[in-house]
């Protein structure tokens, strides 16, 4: 049997997918663990599975027809996994040190604990916030009004506090972000599968709500680092990403806290989208923002208020 299976799911960006395969790899070698690296890729047309298929003939390669979505994705090779651990690595990730050794001791030495995040960097180095608290309705007025620096770094908006990265010991968290998610074959084995109606986004989040609910742990480990491009890649706004990621949060909400709850977020979302949006027009009457940007963010407010 395996220690650890590591899944990569790729979608055009055959460059990162080519650094992040050859980061586990070597992390694989390096740990010492018995392991192997799956690659799903979602039918990509930059010639990602190409690049796998002749650069990486260990690794282990699904090639989709078309975009089955990150949860879909990612199932296909955990149900062909027999490893006592299994990882989702994100196609923009490193592994650096020996970074998957501390997550499967950590798992070893804690029983109880279902699932391990990373403590995740920019490329530069730079810290970036690697676990979160579950979302409420704080979280989503700074998602729109971010207000001060200070108030989104804190626990307000569902971050933990830095020292505790900078420390040696695992700590509590409610979910993990799933750019570098270990989890436990047997938490898999009680909890089920990723819940494949999330095509993208939230997925981790639901993930680790259901270990919780069924008594599992969850633990960051900041001795184990992990290079993650994330927001650092685009800053562009994209129409059909915030539409998505809305779509899929509305599903967690009820999925998780009733559709009482759910129906509140959305009256809550739709009068902070009323809010900004009154503001974008009134940027846009001063040239303060472009006309294509904020035609965008008004379309993506509309769509988003009509889910």
């Amino acid at each position: 049997m395996n220690d650890l299976s590591i899944i990569i799911v790729s979608y055009n960006t055959r460059d990162l997918t080519r650094a992040c395969v050859r980061s586990a790899l070597d992390g694989l070698a390096r740990s010492g663990l018995r392991g192997e690296v799956w690659v799903v890729d979602n039918a990509s047309a930059d010639g990602s599975a190409d690049m796998v298929r002749a650069e990486f003939p260990q690794a282990r390669l699904i090639v989709n027809a078309d975009n089955r979505g990150f949860a879909a994705a990612n199932n296909q090779a955990i149900a062909r996994s027999d490893a006592r651990h299994i990882m989702l690595l994100n196609s923009d990730a490193e592994v650096r040190g020996d970074a998957l050794g501390a997550m499967v001791r950590v798992l070893d030495a804690h029983p109880k604990v279902g699932a391990v995040g990373a403590r995740l960097v920019y490329p530069d180095g730079s810290f970036q916030h690697s676990a979160f608290r579950f979302p409420g309705f704080a979280q989503i007025f700074l998602d729109f009004f971010p207000l001060h620096p200070r108030l989104l770094d804190s626990r307000v908006n569902g971050r933990y506090p830095r020292r505790l990265y900078a420390g040696a010991e695992p700590f509590p968290v409610d979910h993990p972000l799933g750019a570098a998610l270990m989890v436990r074959a047997e938490t898999v084995r009680q909890v089920g599968l990723l819940d494949e109606g999330f095509f993208m986004y939230c997925e981790e989040i639901d993930w680790c709500w259901r270990m919780r609910k069924a008594g599992w742990e969850v633990l960051c480990v900041p001795t184990a680092e992990v290079m993650h491009h994330g927001a650092g890649t685009t800053r562009r706004f994209r129409e059909e990403m915030f539409v998505a990621l809305w779509r899929s949060r509305f599903r967690l909400y009820e999925k998780h806290r009733g559709a009482g709850y759910a129906r509140w977020v959305r009256r809550w979302v739709r009068l902070l989208m009323r809010a900004d949006g009154a503001r974008i027009r009134r940027r846009l009457a001063r040239g303060q923002i472009a006309q294509d940007e904020a035609r965008a963010l008004l379309s993506a407010y509309a769509r988003v208020a009509a889910l």
